[in-house]
């Protein structure tokens, strides 16, 4: 099927000739016709399967239809968990915009930044603008923005807006948009909080799920090591040097423990930084740069990087830490084996996490054999477990099997508020 059979514009068609795609993906060629028709939809899209132009085209194919307006009128909002997804949706938006008969303006909002120079490029409005959820109320709140013209409402990753702990954001974001309008959902998994979401705002919705082709799936080598948590730096260092790996995205549960172990890596003179929602944005543009030109060798992230970055040939991910999400542990080993690329993916099981790898084998359905490094053999001894325990978990998990965190808590409070309206 070409892109030509789907009734898009000329000047769309050029911007997807410069491209060069030569037929849409699987996701684009289901959600672009419901989409063009003005159908609400609830799409599954794995990461790099082409969703954003999925979405992207027919907001496009509604803008250059739509009449002009001055000043400019919010015609669609696209909200996303984080900054760097913001950035990646929106620089693609323009992209595929710029051979359209009239100027588009596209408005790319998040935190971490200064708001006025945000609140400047508004002036006068804009046609579609992608944000994170805070940073749009915060602009609402200064009167940069109104949302009462707003058309479609696109939630990109919106299994991860809510992971994040974005429901109440939400809540009130929805309260300010118009009651008609279409909503675009797309999301790689469907946990409750996200079903019970679209039960509520999607009106006779298109529902679509496009499993990866086997062909595409990514080649990666999912291994397990066992070692005490105090010597994991130091196995980390080891295999570094053992199999002269060019970068490494280390994955950890907290800012703080990214700084640490960034540290602890640059005093064994390893090129290494941290990667945290903390930092600046300037900090973390650099630090992204840096990484990609292999100017550095290790970046020490939390979840903050497990969706919406794209590192060509990346050899490897380490779980330092082990998610707290079953379902982020294929977030995170994503980083690796992208575009036909061989991947590796290490994680490392103490005693102490030792029940939540099993979780996690368990909701991914893995059986992984477990390895020990010479030299680094554990030597403490896993606490007993009633497998019973875990059964009843929710899907999202909680690192052994503890009581609720406060995201946990988050996302239960989310479904609780789409339920009640």
């Amino acid at each position: 099927m070409p892109f030509s059979s789907l009734g898009l514009s000329p000047a769309l068609l050029r911007a997807i000739s410069d491209q060069a795609w030569s037929a849409p993906t699987p996701i684009q060629a289901v959600a672009m016709g419901p989409a063009l028709q003005g159908r609400d939809l609830l799409a599954s899209a794995q990461t790099g399967s082409g969703k954003t132009a999925a979405f992207a085209l027919p907001l496009l194919q509604q803008f250059e239809a739509a009449v002009p307006q001055s000043p400019r009128r919010l015609r669609a909002l696209i909200l996303v968990p984080t900054r760097e997804l913001s950035t990646q949706v929106g620089e693609e938006i323009r992209f595929l915009g710029q051979h359209l008969p009239r100027a588009l303006k596209v408005s790319i909002v998040f935190g971490g930044v200064s708001i006025n120079p945000q609140m400047l490029r508004l002036r006068g409005g804009a046609d579609i603008v992608v944000a994170t959820p805070g940073r749009l109320l915060d602009l609402i709140d200064h009167n940069a923005l109104s949302l009462s013209g707003v058309a479609t409402l696109v939630l990109d990753e919106a299994d991860r807006l809510l992971d994040l702990g974005f429901a109440e954001e939400l809540n009130r974001i929805l309260a300010l948009l118009p009651v008609q309008r279409q909503n675009l959902f797309f999301s790689a998994t469907f946990p409750p909080a996200v079903q019970t979401l679209a039960q509520v705002l999607l009106r006779d919705p298109v529902r679509i799920e496009v499993a990866p082709e086997p062909q595409t799936q990514p080649d990666i080598e999912q291994r397990v090591i066992e070692v005490d948590a105090a010597q994991r730096t130091q196995l980390l260092r080891h295999l570094m040097a053992q199999h002269h790996w060019s970068r490494v995205l280390v994955f950890v549960a907290t800012k703080h423990a990214a700084e640490m172990v960034a540290d602890k890596l640059r005093k064994a003179r390893i090129n290494a930084e941290p990667f945290h929602g903390e930092l600046s944005q300037g900090k973390r543009t650099q630090v992204l740069a840096d990484f990609k030109a292999s100017r550095l060798k290790v970046v020490v992230a939390t979840d903050v990087a497990a969706r919406g970055l794209d590192i060509a040939q990346l050899p490897v991910v380490v779980n330092f830490d082990l998610p707290r999400s079953a379902l982020d542990y294929i977030h995170r080993i994503g980083r690796t084996g992208r575009a036909g690329e061989k991947g590796v993916a290490l994680s490392f099981v103490s005693a102490a996490t030792d029940a939540h790898w099993r979780l996690i084998e368990k909701r991914q359905g893995l059986s992984l054999p477990r390895e020990q490094v010479p030299g680094f053999e554990p030597t403490a001894v896993s606490p007993a477990t009633d497998s019973d325990a875990t059964a009843d978990l929710p899907a999202t998990g909680g690192i052994k099997g503890q009581r609720p965190s406060k995201k946990d808590k988050l996302r239960a409070a989310a479904a609780r508020i789409a339920a009640e309206k």
